[in-house]
Parts: C-alpha cells; sequence; structure tokens
C-alpha cells in the first residue's frame, strides 16, 4: 500500500510526493475548540474552466484515463466532478458518483472509529492492544506487552516500512485473523516509539479490536456509523462489497513500467482497514464536511448529529510521530517544502504557504488519491485518480489550494511534478544500467536448476514454492495468486524473479546461499527497482528450505 503516500500500493512515488508535497503550519488553534471552529471564511477563488484546463494537462502529461475531484469550504460543496474514462477502451465517463479505490484513506475511518468507542468509554487509547485481543504478539515481548491502541495508528512501533505487507499485498489467501497471528513472526528494526515507519499490518489489528470492542464486523460498523449517517450512499466497505451495476473505476498501470494496461482485481478482504474502501468524491465531500465541522453533519431531518468529540478529532489531528523533512527532488518543488511533517491518527499533519493541512494519501494497484483538508480555511480538497501516477493527484492538489491561498509567487505545479517524475524515472533507469554494469553475465549458478526446487518457507509469509517446469525454474508464493513467476539466472546464485502479471513493476532479485555442503540453506529477496512499491516487502523475507 503505498503511503503516504498504504497508502498502498505505489509506496515509493507515493512517498515521494507525500514528503515533499507536504504543504505547511497554520497559527495554533484555541485548545478549548475543535480547529474547524476557529477557521477563517475565505473567498472562493475557484475557476471551473481553470480547473478543466489542469486536469486535462495532467491527465495528458501523467496518462491518468480518469479522474475525480471535489472541493468543499464552509460546509458547502464547490466543485464536485470527474473527467475521462473508468476504463481505457470503453466509453463509460467518469463523474462525481464513480466509485475508486481510496486505499489508505481508508486509515481515518478505522482511527475514528476507535475515537467513536473511546468516545462511549469502550475503550481507551493509552489501553494496552493485549487488553482487548489476549493473543495479540510483536515479535518482542516488551514491545507486544507495551503496544496501546494508540501506537497502532501512528506508526512508530519499531516496525520496518510496509513490514508484513506480503500478507496481502498483492492479495492473499489469508483471512484477518492470520494476518494478525503472522505478525508475532514480523521482523522490528527498531525501538518501540523511536522512529516513524510506514505499515499496514497494525491497522488489521485496529480492526480487531473495532470488531472485539463493538461486536460488529467492520463492515457493519462503517456503515451503521459512518456511511448511513453522512449520507454515503455509493460508497462500499471493499472491494467484495462492490455491487452489479456499481459505477467502478478500473486500476491501471504501465506494464514493465512503459505500456499502460488495466491492472488486476484485489481486495484486501483480510486487512481493510489498512485501505479497503471504495468510494466517489461525492460521498467522499461529505466526509471531509464533517470533518472539518469537528465532527459534526447534519441528518436528513435538519438536526445536527456528532461522529466523534471535538477532543478526539484534535487528537487525531495532531502530530504524534514525526517525519523526516527531505530536500525536494527537483528545485520546482521547493515552496512544498513544509516547515513541519508528522503522522498522527489516520492523518498527516504539514504546512504549505503559513497554513496547517491535515491530509492523506491512498495507493492502490492502478488507483492512487489524496485527500487533503485546510482547517484554517475551512476547506477540502479529494482527488480520486485511476492510474499509478502519484505526481497527478499532488499536482492537481497543489494547483487547487493556490487558486484559494493565493500566493505572491504561484508555482506550476504540473510542471513541477512532471519534473519530479522524470527525474526519479531516469534515477530509477540509472541505477537499473549500473546492475546491469556490474552483473557477471557469464557466470553459472553452482547447482542445476533442481538443485534450488522446493517447498521454501519464511516464518511470517510461509511457504514459497520454486519448481522445475519445461527446463526453467518456477516461483509461487503459495498464500499469493498474483505472485508466480519465472526466475532468470542474473549471476553465480542470484536469479531474476519476473511475475507473470507484468503490472504488478515488483520483479525481484532471488540469492541462494549454499552450506558447507554445497547445499541451499537460505533464500533472500529484494525488489530489483527503486519504482517498486514499498508494500512489496521481500527485503524481510528469510526463506530456507523445508526438508
Amino acid at each position: 500500500m503505498r503511503l503516504p503516500v498504504a497508502s498502498f500500493r505505489f509506496s515509493p512515488l507515493l512517498l515521494a510526493g507525500l514528503t515533499l508535497a507536504t504543504p505547511l503550519p497554520a497559527p495554533a488553534a484555541d485548545a478549548a475548540q475543535p480547529e474547524a471552529a476557529i477557521a477563517t471564511p475565505s473567498v472562493t477563488r475557484l475557476d471551473p474552466a481553470a480547473v478543466d484546463a489542469w486536469v486535462e494537462q495532467v491527465r495528458q502529461r501523467f496518462e491518468v484515463p480518469g479522474i475525480a475531484i471535489a472541493v468543499v469550504q464552509d460546509g458547502k460543496v464547490l466543485l464536485e466532478r470527474g473527467w475521462g474514462v473508468r476504463e481505457l477502451g470503453r466509453p463509460e465517463p467518469v463523474d462525481e458518483h464513480t466509485l475508486f479505490a481510496i486505499a489508505s484513506n481508508t486509515k481515518a475511518f478505522t482511527a475514528a472509529s476507535l475515537s467513536m468507542l473511546a468516545d462511549e468509554g469502550k475503550l481507551s487509547m493509552d489501553d494496552r492492544v493485549l487488553d482487548h485481543l489476549p493473543d495479540f504478539r510483536m515479535s518482542d515481548p516488551y514491545v507486544t506487552s507495551q503496544m496501546r491502541i494508540r501506537d497502532l495508528l501512528t506508526h512508530r512501533s519499531g516496525l520496518g516500512l510496509g513490514a508484513g505487507d506480503l500478507l496481502f499485498w498483492p492479495g492473499s489467501t489469508y483471512g484477518n485473523e492470520e494476518v494478525v497471528r503472522r505478525l508475532k513472526d514480523v521482523p522490528l528494526k527498531t525501538g518501540l516509539r523511536e522512529a516513524y515507519a510506514y505499515d499496514n499490518i497494525l491497522y488489521a489489528v485496529a480492526t480487531r479490536v473495532i470488531e472485539k470492542v463493538s461486536g460488529q464486523s467492520y463492515a457493519q460498523f462503517l456503515q451503521q456509523r459512518f456511511f448511513a449517517p453522512l449520507g454515503m450512499d455509493g460508497t462500499r466497505f471493499n472491494a467484495d462489497a462492490l455491487r452489479p451495476g456499481d459505477p467502478a473505476a478500473t486500476g491501471h498501470a504501465k506494464a514493465d513500467f512503459t505500456t499502460l494496461k488495466p491492472t488486476f482485481p484485489l481486495t484486501w478482504h483480510n486487512a481493510a482497514g489498512a485501505g479497503g474502501i471504495y468510494s466517489s468524491v461525492h460521498d467522499m465531500s461529505r466526509w471531509m464536511r464533517a470533518q472539518l465541522a469537528g465532527g459534526t453533519f447534519t441528518d436528513s431531518q435538519g438536526q445536527e448529529q456528532r461522529l466523534f468529540s471535538a477532543k478526539r478529532q484534535k487528537e487525531m489531528w495532531s502530530l504524534i510521530s514525526p517525519m523526516p523533512i527531505v530536500e525536494p527532488s527537483v528545485p520546482e518543488l521547493a515552496a512544498a517544502k513544509p516547515d513541519f511533517l508528522g503522522y498522527g491518527e489516520g492523518w498527516i499533519s504539514s504546512s504549505f504557504r503559513g497554513e496547517k493541512l491535515v491530509w492523506h494519501t491512498g495507493g492502490w494497484p492502478g488507483m492512487v488519491s489524496r485527500v487533503t483538508l485546510v482547517p484554517g480555511r475551512n476547506l477540502g480538497i479529494v482527488v480520486l485518480t485511476n492510474q499509478e501516477a502519484g505526481g497527478a493527484f499532488n499536482a492537481l492538489t497543489m494547483q487547487i489550494l493556490d487558486a484559494f491561498l493565493q500566493p505572491a509567487q504561484r508555482t506550476d505545479w504540473i510542471a513541477a511534478y512532471a519534473a519530479a517524475a522524470d527525474k526519479a524515472r531516469a534515477k530509477a533507469d540509472e541505477a537499473w544500467q549500473k546492475r546491469v554494469a556490474a552483473r557477471d553475465a557469464h557466470s553459472k549458478p553452482s547447482l542445476p536448476l533442481a538443485g534450488y526446487a522446493g517447498t521454501w518457507r519464511d516464518p511470517w509469509y510461509g511457504d514459497v514454492e520454486i519448481a522445475q517446469e519445461g527446463g526453467r525454474l518456477r516461483m509461487r508464493f503459495k498464500a499469493s495468486p498474483l505472485l508466480v513467476g519465472t526466475l532468470q539466472h542474473w549471476q553465480h546464485d542470484t536469479f531474476l524473479v519476473k511475475w507473470d502479471d507484468r503490472t504488478l513493476n515488483g520483479d525481484a532479485f532471488v540469492t541462494f546461499t549454499l552450506d558447507a555442503d554445497g547445499k541451499p540453506r537460505e533464500a533472500r529477496m529484494e525488489a530489483a527497482s527503486e519504482m517498486t512499491d514499498f508494500s512489496f516487502d521481500f527485503q524481510d523475507l528469510v526463506l530456507t528450505p523445508v526438508p
């Protein structure tokens, strides 16, 4: 799940977009009031014709088949529409009701669910996870005993970036309980609360906490506590809940990073709280308005209702886990560099042109998105797309922000993010050429191909099968139907696995280590390209042969 950018998929690009496109701070709010309550009214400066031009420019430059945008301010919808098509080669247009996977933007709903239960006294954010899930285990007993409910949301558990994502990315047969059970063997990289590292698997744990405490399935909780009250009638819990006739977009990715194609279908049935929801900009505009109103909304009878307390919202929007601020990759992005940047509970906080932003991104196979709130302006922007181009949603978000903030010096954000994308691609190409140059192409593997075949097991993922078929080696991740590919000899005892589905863009090196008797002892993996999504956490696998 690409994050902040998993979110989910497309993590490197999304992650880069996250740190580079993170806007900056607003004046501190009165602690006694929700931030939305002290918003400063602003004059609308959104020209629909300008938005049309920006979107079409972005669609062409980043090759995005379809885009939908909603903009809300002061409790009103200023813009809600779509452009392009749901799927290449088909006529169905994208409109305000088109459903996209919002991926890691789901995390804000998960955090809000726990907040509602805290408001009701059914749990405290400072409760130990063990208090509610006695079978919960991390790989370190101390971390297990000290993990709090809040820690599930803030990416400072000690897990590495994307740790454990292969348990559900890019889809697996494991259930939610099995994913959580296997967490006990996922390695830690730092101490508890020592450093920020984005993960998805602890949101799978959070999903179980919600179900245990509420007595409802996560799907039921979302439907009864958010979707129905807010009138988010088209929104679905995850891809499994899509109904015949639902106007769902199809994701698109560049197979082998070159040719744009529809991607494979996917559902996060086993980690829905990390990134499962499908929604539209029409429905997401209702979510943003409730957020900006301090957790309140007006029901169908005209009565004001509350989702969660202002206190809880303030904590969700707070900066709990500081995130590193990096220099922009290109000079054109200089104005995007934030003064502060950090993760709260399901939201990121940063600054932009003197305003505090509360935001998140989402990455899914073929679909990436961004939700951005500007509490000081009572402004919300959501951009949903059906192509894996983080520069597209970032560029459009920033163009719209500048339309409201009216800086003295404007930035052409479309050109800026295009330059960043070009540089990232060039950097990845250069890194690949260095690998090719360093390769000993004339070397031979130490063993005949059959010597590497067999069942290999990782403590947290499970079994991976390598079989000799028709004079070649084939690799299958037993619980991951999409991770099936061919091993091509690279050099010495290293092979390159090329997955059958070329839209995965997740090819990886597999290096075998032999023991003193010349028998395979261990296999380690690493992504072959710098452009591969971080949710392919191959580097955490330690595969050993099963006798």
